[in-house]
């Protein structure tokens, strides 16, 4: 289990908690079950209604890439960290928060979503993520956890974030800032302002196609130089 650790600030290196707060952006008008908004515009109608799930496409992390903290993941430590995390997907385990906190443990309280399934796209991490809702939003738009509040965001159209919370080291080379082997991912968040460029959330891969290896042109050179280090 996780301690809780020094917050790493940009430009810093050391051991601590990675808190990525740029890694995309839930587009409402991107959401994989287009009925979800038009059903949300009923409540107080009277109507009860069941819109579950509510499941997005999300662009979570990508690798050789330098995010807004100016850190970079290497291919090998990302790939790793997310097979790890699969298991916690598997055991239905794979739960994030409202907002990142200053910790490294999930507070139960918060949780606001369930990530299902990821897989990788080249450079890119990609899933599938859950909003967790209330039978009492659901059905009347009460909202009574950090989900129902989230949904609610992306009824009214207010554009959020996904991004990343780990614990690891990081080291200064060739000018960048790497992180290191100790890296250990603990979950993704949903966060108003997200840190891995083009990291959003779409209806289908075709939408997220052209941010996925957009990013990654025009540095093969570094990402060459920098993984003369890792070796």
């Amino acid at each position: 289990m996780f301690n809780d650790y020094k917050i790493l600030k940009r430009g810093e290196k050391g051991y601590g908690l990675m808190i990525e707060s740029d890694a995309g952006v839930i587009n409402p008008s991107d959401i994989r079950n287009k009925p979800f908004l038009y059903e949300m515009d009923k409540i107080g109608s009277g109507r009860a209604i069941m819109v579950e799930p509510l499941i997005l496409f999300v662009v979570l992390q990508k690798y050789g890439v330098e995010n807004r903290n100016g850190r970079i993941y290497p291919e090998h430590i990302l790939k790793r960290e997310a097979t790890n995390y699969q298991q916690l997907i598997d055991s239905r385990g794979a739960i994030g928060e409202s907002d990142h906190p200053e910790s490294s443990v999930i507070s139960n309280s918060r949780v606001s979503h369930e990530i299902k399934k990821i897989w990788w796209e080249g450079h890119t991490l990609v899933g599938e993520l859950e909003i967790i809702m209330s039978p009492g939003f659901i059905n009347q738009g009460i909202i009574s956890c950090e989900g129902d509040q989230i949904a609610n965001m992306l009824r009214k159209g207010i554009r959020v974030g996904v991004s990343s919370r780990g614990v690891g080291s990081l080291e200064e080379i060739a000018g960048k800032l790497l992180v290191q082997d100790d890296f250990e991912i603990i979950c993704w968040d949903i966060v108003t302002s997200p840190s891995t460029p083009g990291s959003y959330m779409f209806n289908s891969k075709e939408e997220a196609r052209p941010f996925m290896e957009s990013e990654i042109k025009g540095k093969d050179l570094l990402i060459d130089k920098l993984n003369k280090f890792l070796l």
